[in-house]
């Protein structure tokens, strides 16, 4: 079983942004890793234990923001298809104005 945590808090103000900072480093004491930037797995052995995680999410839940939790199987978790981005390339520049004097 895997516990997904989902999140998109705030980081407009210094109190926001160690808010952020502590419920992330409260994931990773918990034995959460990084998935994707604010996504972040645990790998449980049984669905007991995925509510104990579940709950510690809970009691980690900073003021504000939105934070989601989502419990996968192990056979769900690796059917998961991860795709990596060709190099991304630099934008076209617009063109150049005319400018008559």
């Amino acid at each position: 079983m895997w516990v997904i945590t989902m999140f998109d808090l705030p980081t407009d103000t210094k109190a926001a942004r160690k808010a952020y900072h502590d419920f992330r480093e409260a994931l990773l004491d918990d034995g959460f890793v990084m998935l994707q930037f604010s996504v972040y797995a645990r790998h449980c052995p049984s669905e007991e234990n995925a509510v104990v995680h579940e709950n510690r999410v809970k009691t980690f839940l900073p003021d504000d923001g939105e934070v989601r939790v989502l419990k996968i199987t192990d056979k769900q978790f690796e059917r998961m298809r991860v795709f990596h981005g060709k190099m991304r390339k630099a934008t076209e520049k617009p063109p150049e104005q005319i400018s008559f004097f």
